[in-house]
């Protein structure tokens, strides 16, 4: 990547959101606004904008907007089979550690470590007794998240 990331700030029901792209419009990171940020709109957020506005509607979003988070390459792996948790489920660590050969801890902590959360879903992964545990932007947040794809919890 060349040149200073493309930055923009997005409304959410959250609040502010910064989001931070490489210069190929690909998504390195996604996450609330530090209060007073101020940052101007691009075109390569264009496709997320419109895809979160869908998502904050209650809509069914299979995200599109490319994504480039930054991270090792288990890392990646995990990330990737948060992508294919479908909108509306979640699974326990115990299943995502499943699916990508490892164990629930190592998974817990690549999920800590993902730049990219909502369209990298990492709130759809829960306790294996179905209560909501480990989200960086907090268990409210993950449980808003989760409300708003009607998936129904313990």
């Amino acid at each position: 990547m060349t040149g200073a990331p493309l930055r923009a700030v997005l409304e959410s029901p959250l609040g502010p959101l910064v989001a931070v792209a490489n210069r190929e419009g690909a998504l390195l990171s996604l996450g609330r606004a530090a209060p007073g940020t101020a940052l101007s709109r691009h075109e390569a957020f264009a496709l997320l904008e419109t895809e979160l506005a869908r998502y904050w509607a209650g809509e069914a979003v299979s995200f599109t907007a490319p994504v480039a988070p930054v991270g090792t390459p288990f890392q990646s792996r995990v990330w990737s089979a948060l992508r294919a948790i479908p909108w509306g489920r979640a699974i326990s660590y115990s299943e995502l550690a499943s699916r990508v050969g490892s164990n629930p801890r190592a998974v817990g902590q690549a999920n800590a470590a993902n730049p990219v959360g909502i369209v990298v879903p990492c709130h759809r992964v829960i306790g294996g007794d179905g209560r909501l545990v480990g989200y960086a932007g907090g268990l409210e947040m993950k449980r808003f998240l989760l409300k708003l794809e009607r998936v129904i919890l313990l």
